[in-house]
């Protein structure tokens, strides 16, 4: 990997489509190949495109009668990059295309999340980390964007085209999180538009209704924090949810399978949730390691380009040439409002550093 590389930067504004054209504009490639379906493999299995489509449209009026202006901003990019807004949809609806309930075992490295609160870290700021796992093909299609739509909160991102993986707001909220493998996933707003919507809220309660919307498909674990110091974990799935804050250490530390005994239940990949345990326990060992020393930046930066585990490293290598891997890393000082992050594995990337205007 050349270290030397980064990730692109978009600046966008303007109204919702207007935001959208310019982001399909910008990532015209990376979203014709997310609508050619079948060579995706994004249908489920004995399931065909029409189908998928059919199945799709009915969370598009979910998605419509909540969150009208979401779409507005998605068929902009559609419109943007020259494509179908209908393929573009489907593209971004999870829920049908993700086939874990008949495959276990079959889920690779996702996501890393370390949170430490401000009365735990050396700067008294509280400290986000995250490490993103995807194939190694998608790297180069991850991008930084920051979105700027009047009346609305300013927000920065990284992600997969208009698809959101991470991202902040001058509200001060902070939102990483990982994939879980839920088995009551259903028709509904998909998970992945949903980021968008917590996005846009001014508390860190509004996020949280957010992430649990009634009419969702499903859901992620979602890391919230605040710039005054607050932080939950919500993890969830279509039809429950179980929310925690920071533990003893001031830590939270999540990767991608169900840890709450509630949530238990809601797990289609036990196999793999064996896997994702490698992590999280390597995780809460390192931070553990620390005894009574605050966490500051460095001591994150470690625990993310961590190797232990191999192929379930928290730092994630391909195995072949296009295996999985950390796409990905960034590390915020939500209390600063200052994030850094870098392509491909920390271990080798060089930061960028994207910092809110201080308001009037």
């Amino acid at each position: 990997m050349n270290v030397t590389r980064e990730i692109p930067l978009l600046r966008v504004s303007g109204s919702y489509r207007a935001v959208g054209q310019q982001i399909g504009e910008a990532c015209t490639d990376t979203l014709h190949r997310a609508v050619d379906l079948e060579r995706a493999g994004i249908p489920r299995h004995g399931h065909t495109v029409d189908q998928l489509l059919e199945d799709a449209d009915r969370c598009r009026a979910a998605t419509q009668q909540a969150f009208p202006w979401l779409l507005e901003e998605l068929d902009g990019a559609a419109e943007g990059a020259g494509i179908d807004s209908q393929l573009l949809f489907a593209a971004s609806v999870e829920e049908l295309w993700e086939e874990r309930p008949s495959e276990p075992g079959r889920t690779e490295g996702r996501c890393t999340d370390v949170l430490v609160a401000p009365e735990a870290t050396s700067t008294g700021n509280l400290l986000v980390a995250h490490n993103n796992d995807l194939s190694a093909s998608s790297e180069n299609d991850v991008i930084a964007i920051e979105r700027d739509v009047p009346g609305d909160v300013l927000i920065f991102s990284i992600g997969i085209g208009p698809w959101i993986s991470v991202g902040w707001n001058s509200a001060g909220l902070s939102l990483t999180g990982n994939e879980v493998s839920p088995n009551d996933e259903r028709c509904g707003i998909p998970r992945l538009l949903l980021v968008r919507a917590q996005l846009r809220a001014r508390t860190l309660a509004e996020a949280v209704d957010l992430a649990l919307h009634p009419m969702r498909a499903s859901a992620y674990n979602t890391v919230l924090a605040d710039a005054r110091g607050e932080a939950v974990n919500v993890e969830a799935s279509a039809a429950d949810h179980e929310c925690w804050g920071p533990d003893g250490r001031g830590a939270i530390i999540h990767t991608n399978h169900y840890v709450s005994g509630r949530m238990t239940r809601y797990e289609a990949d036990q196999p793999y949730a064996v896997r994702s345990a490698r992590r999280l326990d390597r995780a809460r060992q390192l931070l553990a390691e620390l005894g009574s020393t605050p966490a500051d930046e460095q001591a994150l930066m470690t625990i993310l380009s961590d190797h232990e585990n191999g192929q379930d490293a928290i730092c994630r290598h391909p195995a072949d040439g296009d295996g999985t891997k950390t796409v990905f890393w960034c590390l915020a000082d939500v209390t600063g409002r200052r994030i850094r992050y870098g392509p491909g594995n920390p271990c080798r990337s060089r930061a960028q550093s994207y910092t809110f205007p201080v308001s009037g």
